[in-house]
């Protein structure tokens, strides 16, 4: 409110007191008291007492209306609780115990199938490996094999000279030691050297007949006469490379007869 001065009726002093602000319309100032007990609170006096200041009253607020409260409702009886469902999302396929099992019985056979292909492919490889080993070995023994024939060769010849030797009645240890040189070089390619005994039988495949010597006794039919060279077989296979050359008694019923004919020209 705006804060007039005026003079008071009892001693002209100027005294502050706040007015409301004249209305359009109102007349002078000396017309306010009239007008008071139309701006007053209901209720109030009519007019100031004389000699007294003039005051402004302040509106108060009305109190907001009270609306009447509405009848209490009865209460609801409580729905009985309902189970609580797991949350599903949109799309999602719900499985029973024999969709389940179903479904785990395929993957135990998938599961089989598996290790059964597994274990096939493991044997092939296992196999592969097997004859990539023994190509590697034949690769090798192919680069061997000229080597090896002339090795047996050079076993051939110093054995001859060594017999030889010896059949004339000399010394023939030097060569004899260079045959047996030639022999373990043979054995570290894999190549054994065996031979025959003079009286041991003829064995088809591991014996040669380089000659047929003609045997009174019976009993030394194919048998071994003579050994003329050794032979040699492969020590992994078991392959003889060259069956041991000699030569072979051979019994028969004219050598026989020639054999006891003196005797019995004698006899007569």
């Amino acid at each position: 409110m705006p804060f007039v001065k005026h003079a008071s009726q009892s001693g002209g002093a100027i005294t502050g007191k706040d007015e409301e602000p004249a209305q359009p319309g109102a007349g002078p100032p000396g017309a306010d008291a009239a007008a008071a007990p139309a701006a007053g609170p209901p209720g109030g006096d009519a007019a100031g007492a004389p000699g007294e200041d003039d005051s402004l009253s302040l509106h108060e607020p009305d109190p907001p209306a009270v609306e009447p409260a509405e009848p209490a409702q009865p209460a609801q009886p409580a729905e009985p609780a309902q189970p609580i469902q797991p949350a599903q999302a949109e799309g999602e396929v719900v499985l029973t115990p024999g969709d389940l099992a179903m479904r785990l019985g395929r993957v135990e056979e998938q599961l089989t199938e598996f290790h059964r292909r597994s274990a096939h492919r493991e044997s092939v490889i296992d196999r592969l490996h097997e004859e990539n080993q023994r190509l590697s070995e034949g690769i090798g023994r192919a680069f061997l094999e000229p080597v090896i024939a002339d090795l047996i060769r050079l076993h051939d010849q110093l054995s001859g000279e060594v017999r030889r030797l010896e059949a004339g009645g000399q010394d023939a240890r030097l060569l004899w030691s260079f045959a047996e040189d030639v022999a373990q070089i043979l054995d570290r390619c894999g190549v054994e050297a065996y031979s025959a005994e003079p009286g041991d039988a003829f064995e088809r495949g591991r014996h040669r007949a380089l000659a047929v010597v003609a045997c009174e006794d019976e009993s030394q039919h194919n048998t071994v006469a003579e050994v003329v060279a050794a032979g040699f077989l492969d020590r992994e296979t078991g392959r003889i490379r060259r069956p041991v050359q000699a030569r072979v008694f051979q019994y028969s019923s004219r050598s026989g007869a020639a054999g006891q004919a003196p005797s019995t020209a004698r006899s007569r």
